[in-house]
């Protein structure tokens, strides 16, 4: 039985780019363009009426732009959205994780770079380009406070008076989780795939991807990146 190609639908306000991507996608023998926007209203629309699997999604776009597009798609689950953008601005890379995005790339990424980021976020992957996570990791060294993604407060739980991540499970956030779902939130931390979770902890990637669901359940929060922070802010990674 062939598998069901990765359906996909492309918002962006410029139609030459909306072509360039359509023939990009197009030509992956697993992938299927069904839909396009140009701007935020619209992307929400078309994903109520698509129901796609990923959104390739621009973040300046007129009226309603990228992330509050984001923000209302994946608030009601209607598919993963990929952001595909020219700016790595750290202003947008926090818009967008914060809004639920689970990938984010940037337009002069190599063709085969953003096919196989698309495959891996329907997959329920996460994806940051290069750029983006040299300097995400920089703000998760510096502490969980300047991390993309988190809001500073003044005495964030489970974390020392200076700001700094405190003992691993001592976090309300973490009260809910099973041990081996404490283990998948660390990995989540590190980066890996459900893949990668499954060889590190010795179970099959299908299990690997039903502790993710729950963990991400759990935390109250819709993409790995989410989780990633949450995993880095508690101490587990």
């Amino acid at each position: 039985m062939t598998a069901r190609p990765v359906r996909v639908l492309l918002a962006d306000d410029h139609a030459a780019i909306r072509a360039g991507l359509r023939l990009l996608l197009d030509a992956a023998p697993d992938v299927e363009v069904v839909g396009e926007a140009a701007d935020g209203t619209a992307a929400v629309t078309n994903a109520r009426a698509l129901r796609p699997d990923v959104v390739l999604m621009d973040l300046r776009m007129p009226g309603v732009d990228g992330i509050e597009a984001t923000r209302t798609i994946t608030a009601e689950g209607l598919a993963e959205v990929l952001v595909l953008t020219s700016f790595d601005l750290d202003e947008y890379v926090d818009g967008a994780l914060r809004a639920g995005a689970a990938g984010f790339l940037l337009k002069s990424a190599e063709p085969s770079a953003l096919i196989d980021a698309v495959r891996r976020v329907a997959d329920g992957d996460g994806v940051l380009a290069p750029e983006v996570t040299r300097r995400l990791l920089a703000a998760f060294a510096r502490g969980p406070e300047t991390a993309p993604g988190t809001r500073a407060t003044a005495g964030p739980a489970g974390a020392t008076a200076d700001g700094a991540p405190g003992a691993p499970g001592t976090d309300p956030r973490l009260a809910d989780l099973t041990p081996r779902e404490v283990d998948v939130l660390a990995a989540l931390g590190r980066g890996l795939s459900n893949q990668g979770i499954a060889a590190d902890l010795f179970i099959t990637e299908a299990t690997a991807k039903t502790h993710v669901s729950r963990v991400l359940a759990k935390l109250g929060v819709s993409t790995r990146m989410q989780a990633a922070i949450v995993a880095r802010d508690t101490g587990l990674a």
